[in-house]
């Protein structure tokens, strides 16, 4: 059985190698999504609601479809950054932080491939919205 290749930090950064594992990697997690969806979808659409006198089921229903839709948007955004990762590859600048333009880091981009800022430029970006929504 052969081992499972993961990049590591011996190799050149973004090697051909890295960009085919994230590539290999983001393309798989965004068929899982889509396949997720359309089984939600379908599941969803054969579930044709029977209008009921209770307001408490009513209300009840409207919920779940409202938690769907929000799960559905988040998902919709979420392939969107995996194909704009997907496009960075293609152009050679995944892996490279959006902001300051230095690497990302392996371990990070293996945890959240879709990264595109290192962790100091994220906890900069973070702490900057957190000082605006305390304003």
């Amino acid at each position: 059985m052969a081992k499972k290749y993961i990049p590591n930090e011996k190799e050149k950064y973004m090697c051909e190698k890295h960009k085919t594992y994230f590539k290999k990697r983001l393309v798989k997690w965004k068929n899982e999504i889509v396949e997720s969806n359309s089984k939600g979808l379908y599941l969803s659409n054969t579930d044709h609601e029977i209008s009921s006198s209770d307001i408490v089921d009513q209300a009840s229903s409207q919920t779940e479809k409202t938690v769907e839709m929000r799960t559905l948007n988040r998902q919709i955004k979420l392939l969107s950054k995996i194909d704009g990762a997907i496009k960075k590859i293609s152009n050679n600048t995944y892996g490279y932080c959006e902001e300051t333009g230095e690497p990302i880091g392996l371990k990070r981009l293996i945890a959240r491939p879709i990264a595109t800022l290192t962790i100091e430029a994220q906890e900069k970006h973070e702490k900057n919205e957190k000082i605006f929504a305390d304003v």
